[in-house]
């Protein structure tokens, strides 16, 4: 091939693309400009970031004003998420002859904390049961269940703690605190 037809082939190569590309563009539409990072809609965010928090939950049992037992939980959680801690043992108990209907048993621990106007709120709900064991026989179809219920919501306490809940039992001069 010869020199001339060699240009002359490239030539209309370059041109023929040149055409393919502008018509490519014009469908396009105008060009939009790229959108810096305070402008784009992934980084603009008119939410503040999360914050991450540590809470350290003790369970409290007191007699006569002394603490005679507690039980430590924590969690870490995220502003607007929500954590559960559960710790137990799910129970057979017979309602009829051959059928049994199970009975969740132990500690339950739901914690929320939420942001509103700059302030932290902490939400807690705390359920706490076990057998009755001086009441309970072991052979008795028809367990006796202690239960208690706490809950509550407080601004969040930075580094000191509080006492969410209290509940005096009512079959003794025991009284439960949870405290965050």
């Amino acid at each position: 091939m010869s020199k001339a037809k060699l240009v002359w082939l490239r030539l209309t190569l370059s041109v023929t693309l040149l055409f393919v590309y502008a018509g490519a563009a014009q469908d396009s539409g105008p060009a939009k400009p790229v959108p810096s990072a305070e402008e784009h809609p992934a980084v603009q965010n008119d939410k503040p970031p999360l914050q991450a928090y540590h809470l350290d939950f003790s369970l409290n049992e007191l007699e006569d004003g002394k603490k005679i037992n507690s039980r430590q939980y924590s969690t870490d959680l995220a502003t607007s998420d929500g954590n559960d801690i559960k710790i137990g043992t799910r129970v057979p108990v017979q309602t009829k002859d051959g059928e049994f209907q199970y009975i969740d048993l132990g500690t339950n621990i739901f914690s929320q904390v939420r942001e509103s106007r700059g302030q932290a709120q902490l939400v807690v709900r705390a359920e706490i049961s076990n057998f009755a064991m001086s009441e309970h026989d072991p052979h008795d179809l028809h367990p006796i269940i202690r239960q208690i219920k706490m809950g509550g919501s407080t601004l969040l306490p930075l580094s000191e703690p509080i006492v969410i809940a209290s509940a005096d039992d009512p079959n003794s001069k025991r009284q439960f605190q949870l405290e965050v």
